[in-house]
């Protein structure tokens, strides 16, 4: 069984997602697939097919994210400290071309959000970046053509 990394953070998030949708969600899509029985022929039912559904979404939700959090490797990345780049680590980059600052933050898998600055380890640009030091250049392949960036910050907090 792989272990999954994830932040103590990333971890309570998912944490909070999976009790919604055991405590809310479930009970609410109960209640409308009992309201949608009511009216009748089931058949033709689409208040009732679309509950059906919104309940096998929810319960393959609730199942990949009690898989997630059952193989989770927690990491603390307050503990955490050096100079090259690893999970957890903020790093802040440079593009070589633009000479536009970028700071991301090194996270698993279910937690990264490009927009918050939180990137996947498994992405082209974290695999990157890991084992690198302040002053390092990187490579990453994009979709429009390779990109350069060097290493200005590493921090963990």
């Amino acid at each position: 069984m792989n272990k999954v990394p994830m932040t103590s953070e990333g971890y309570a998030t998912l944490e909070v997602e999976l009790r919604r949708l055991k405590q809310v969600e479930r009970p609410r899509i109960i209640q409308a697939i009992a309201e949608a029985r009511a009216h009748g022929d089931l058949s033709e039912n689409a208040e009732y097919h679309a509950a059906k559904e919104a309940q096998g979404m929810n319960e393959a939700r609730v199942a990949e994210l009690e898989d997630k959090l059952g193989r989770a490797e927690v990491i603390d990345v307050t503990k955490l400290a050096g100079d090259s780049v690893t999970f957890g680590a903020t790093v802040t980059i440079v593009d070589e071309d633009t000479d536009e600052e970028k700071v991301y933050r090194i996270v698993g898998d279910m937690e990264a959000d490009v927009k918050q600055g939180k990137i996947s380890i498994s992405s082209p640009i974290a695999r990157a970046l890991i084992g690198k030091k302040v002053g390092d250049s990187i490579e990453v392949s994009a979709p429009g053509g390779a990109r350069g960036y060097e290493i200005l910050k590493i921090s963990f907090n």
